[in-house]
């Protein structure tokens, strides 16, 4: 009877933090112990651990059995550490070599009858175990390709904990039927949560709305936020669920971070380890604080702007969601990250989204519309759109009203409007531009450059500012408002293959912004 040492690693927010668990078989009264700032779910893992030893056909031992978790003042939430004990114990009471435990990580559930089963928040514990020094990581089999995505480490997959004692004992490696490159490279890996396949969908279903379209393809471009106002079918939601379709995939280091997050969230879709797609996240008007920003009574988990991160935050019928929703979007668009404040310590998520509202112009959604009588007083009608706020949509940079399309407009629209591919093509040629031109600046898309840099590196003629000069007489133009149309007015540029923005793309891009169309 002796100390033995494995590691695993706890969650906090999308950050894992590698833990030493400690087993101590020895003399006293027979029980066990679990001690260091457990949670509810790890106290009970000690009635998980002895059943899935039993029904594994391994002895429990009949002494006193101290388990500890270090740090001891680092919280501890979940059953990602039931593995790690039951080996630590394993080790502790000589049945698997001590020395064979010390160095890998293990991760998974136990099942009373000795599965091993799936848990949450592999890609970035095994981040950790990396950063750790360590080389061998053992995973439920169900998440092995998820942590194959971290190709510094030789992952163990596992079924059963008779299995891995098996393995433990006879020093047999096992290898993985999937490498790295095939969970990162499929074609279909990533598809956008919520939709099924973003390859079914196309911007060419969208007929009648080329104004629309075009709103969408300059958003894509520049990463801009988008508001849409009209009434009830026309195509406001088909226009929100395309614009990932004209996004360009994302680079390994956003794919990474962004599967960090689905994974601690628990979103992950089934067999794709990897989103190498931008998000769609789409909440329900009903959706509260918590599931918008993150939070939680117990462990913190993402909300839906983080799950939005690199992606498309949809919010439809948006003046139906609380104010407090509403507001509480005003940070992560202008930081790109948020931050949860509990009593057990702060949690900070990345949030950097391209945020899509759509609106009616009234609660029954008939006022302007030709041949459609509004049933909706004047007060009502306001009180409805007063929910957005000014200062929420003095973040937004493109406004568009989409009306209803007659028949003549959509059998002709029918025969130009584009594919998304098509449109993609060109928004990633302006993006390049974009990059190429805020080389050696920390940023990439025109919707994320200073206001400094705006008016000093990137400085217009004063010809193309004429039209942003009368808005600020006339007062219909803020200076952030400003700042807005001149990055609009940068992502009209680009689409159009020219070396700066003249004043007809200004003119454009003020008429975007005051949603004039």
């Amino acid at each position: 009877m002796a100390v033995a040492r494995t590691r695993c690693v706890t969650l906090i927010g999308v950050t894992a933090h590698t833990v030493e668990v400690e087993a101590d078989v020895g003399h006293g009264l027979a029980g066990t112990h679990l001690i260091g700032l457990l949670d509810t779910a790890i106290n009970e893992a000690r009635d998980r651990v002895r059943s899935a030893l039993l029904n594994s056909r391994f002895g429990w031992p009949d002494a006193r059995i101290t388990v500890s978790l270090f740090p001891a003042s680092l919280p501890k939430r979940g059953s990602i550490f039931d593995l790690a004990i039951a080996i630590a114990v394993l080790g502790a009471a000589g049945a698997v070599p001590a020395q064979r435990i010390a160095q890998p990580f293990f991760l998974g559930e136990l099942g009373l009858d000795g599965k091993v089963r799936p848990v949450r928040g592999v890609l970035p514990a095994a981040l950790a175990a990396v950063g750790a020094g360590a080389h061998t990581l053992v995973v439920p089999s169900l998440n092995a390709a998820e942590a194959a995505l971290v190709p510094e480490l030789t992952v163990v997959p596992v079924a059963n904990l008779s299995e891995l004692v098996e393995w433990l004992r006879e020093d047999e490696l096992h290898r993985l039927p999937i490498t790295a490159e095939a969970a990162c490279l499929d074609g279909r890996e990533g598809a956008s949560p919520g939709v099924d396949d973003d390859r079914d969908i196309d911007l060419r279903d969208v007929a009648g709305q080329a104004t629309g379209r075009k709103a969408l393809e300059v958003c894509a471009a520049g990463g801009h936020n988008l508001w849409m106002l009209g009434p009830p079918g026309t195509g406001k939601t088909m226009l929100a669920e395309r614009l990932p379709t004209l996004l360009p995939p994302l680079r390994r280091e956003q794919a990474l971070e962004v599967t960090a997050i689905h994974s601690v969230a628990g979103t992950l879709p089934p067999g794709r380890p990897l989103l190498v797609r931008p998000p769609f996240v789409a909440p329900h008007h009903t959706a509260t604080v918590a599931a918008v920003v993150g939070g939680g009574s117990g462990q913190v988990r993402p909300g839906a702007v983080s799950l939005a991160h690199q992606g498309v935050l949809f919010l439809d019928e948006a003046p139906e969601f609380s104010t407090s929703v509403l507001d509480s979007l005003r940070q992560p668009l202008e930081s790109g990250k948020v931050t949860v404040a509990r009593a057990a310590g702060t949690v900070t998520f990345p949030a950097r989204f391209m945020l899509v509202l759509a609106a009616n112009p009234c609660p029954c959604g008939e006022a302007g519309t030709p041949g459609h009588r509004c049933r909706c007083t004047p007060t009502a009608r306001r009180r409805y759109l007063a929910r957005l706020s000014g200062p929420l949509l003095d973040r937004i940079d493109v406004k568009v009203r989409v009306a209803r399309a007659t028949r003549a407009e959509l059998m002709a629209d029918r025969q130009v409007a584009e594919s998304s591919p098509i449109v993609a093509e060109r928004v990633l040629a302006a993006r390049e531009r974009a990059v190429k031109r805020l080389a050696g600046t920390p940023w990439r898309n025109n919707a994320d450059v200073g206001s400094a840099a705006l008016h000093t590196d990137f400085r217009l003629p004063t010809g193309a500012l004429a039209p942003l000069h009368r808005g600020l007489d006339l007062g219909t133009l803020s200076a952030r408002g400003v700042d807005r149309v001149l990055r609009v007015a940068w992502t009209i540029s680009d689409l159009a293959g020219k070396d700066r923005p003249g004043e007809s793309e200004t003119s454009a891009a003020l008429a975007m912004w005051l949603g004039v169309n």
